[in-house]
């Protein structure tokens, strides 16, 4: 799938052996040799291989994979808490892998800030003064971080609580202080390191939602690390799926759904409800005729005739959607004299965008028997979905 957005991140060739011998175990790996039989023979540990991937502008990029794939190992590379053995990481020109140690530190405070699984807030300050700390390190003036802390930390929903302890808070409110502290030193890049894991799944689940919301407001250029495919399926804009230090796909969630890219994958979807992941647009089917706004019952008649239709959309001349009209209404109308498909047509059907989940639209189809529309934010017809087309869909994804 295309991304229009600007690359912030680009990564590719990146390795990381853990060991003394790094050069040994990479010409190994370049002989064909994988992860066990390394370690066998060198002691080194290949945590990282080949990696290559692009972080867009805006995205939400999740990596996931099972406890040693290497997703922790990739994300404090890409800030060099670890030292990559070999690679590329370049984020707004600068190859990270290259700077010294005080443009390294100047580029992480520049481009990123983290937030970890445990929270990480002292607890002997409170709410602001945590969510001020890493401002406060830089040495910024206390009025300007402690505007910058109460401005973030309303966008996390912690506005009134910027006086409590964290003792005081709750896990999901704990978490949301070290959000607010991330996004108040305002880095260009968010690193979220399985960030929600230690939440109970309620929490873990509104945590979820509120990230996505925050997502949708501030674009925030996101890298997300995660063991669970269901919040990687939740919260991805696309997902770098590891295993043993090497990327076996990357993709939209519904593309990992749809096309998984080879046995270990298959098996890493199965049980997923995949209605509630795929989207009208995998669904979406061509639109076989329309009808304008100006045109008569008998030109929507013969259209349908000629396209085995028993219903048929109404656009205006700039394609939007205006209504519908069927066999039946059509035919009467002609009768009647009428000059307009839009003195008979209805809009009583429904219509959704491309990314609306599949299992919305079971409901749409129990309280009405037209096609569902497809449309964009301008209200273009862009496909329709029929009933049968969904259930196709999902016994596609269920064989795949």
């Amino acid at each position: 799938m295309s991304d229009n957005r600007n690359v912030k991140i680009r990564v590719r060739n990146l390795s990381k052996v853990f060991g003394s011998q790094p050069k040994k175990a990479l010409e190994l790996r370049d002989q064909g040799l994988k992860r066990p039989e390394i370690l066998d023979k060198t002691g080194q540990t290949l945590g990282l291989s080949n990696i290559d991937f692009d972080v867009h502008e805006g995205e939400l990029l999740v990596i996931m994979g099972l406890s040693g794939s290497g997703k922790s190992t990739l994300i404090r590379c890409l800030n060099r808490l670890i030292e990559p053995s070999e690679g590329e990481i370049v984020i707004d020109g600068e190859n990270i892998p290259d700077l010294k140690d005080k443009a390294l530190l100047e580029c992480r405070r520049r481009h990123f800030s983290m937030v970890f699984q445990n929270f990480a807030l002292f607890p002997n300050r409170t709410v602001r003064q945590n969510a001020e700390f890493g401002l406060e390190v830089r040495g910024v003036a206390p009025d300007e971080r402690r505007e910058a802390a109460d401005k973030s930390l309303k966008q996390v929903g912690l506005d009134g609580w910027e006086d409590a302890y964290p003792n005081q808070l709750s896990g999901g409110m704990q978490q949301r202080v070290g959000l607010a502290r991330a996004l108040a030193n305002d880095a260009t890049v968010l690193l979220m390191d399985e960030a929600f894991s230690a939440l109970d799944p309620l929490i873990r689940g509104d945590m979820q939602q509120e990230l996505l919301a925050l997502q949708h407001r501030m674009q925030k250029t996101t890298v997300f690390i995660t063991h669970d495919l269901d919040e990687a399926l939740t919260i991805g804009d696309r997902i770098v799926l590891l295993k043993d230090g090497e990327v076996v796909q990357i993709g939209t969630p519904e593309e990992i759904l749809t096309q998984p890219a080879d046995d270990y994958v298959r098996r890493f979807i199965e049980g997923v409800d995949k209605s509630r992941i795929l989207t009208a647009e995998s669904a979406m089917r061509r639109v076989r005729s329309t009808v304008r706004d100006s045109d008569g019952p008998r030109t929507a008649l013969k259209k349908m005739r000629e396209h085995s239709l028993d219903s048929i959309y109404i656009l205006d001349r700039e394609r939007r959607l205006v209504g519908l009209i069927d066999a039946e209404s059509a035919s009467q109308a002609h009768e009647k004299g009428k000059e307009r498909v839009t003195e008979a047509m209805t809009q009583d059907f429904r219509s959704v965008k491309r990314d609306e989940p599949l299992h919305n639209l079971f409901a749409m189809f129990h309280d009405n028997h037209f096609p569902i529309a497809v449309v964009d934010d301008r209200q273009q017809l862009q496909g329709v979905v029929v009933k049968g087309a969904v259930l196709d869909e999902l016994a596609q994804a269920g064989e795949a």
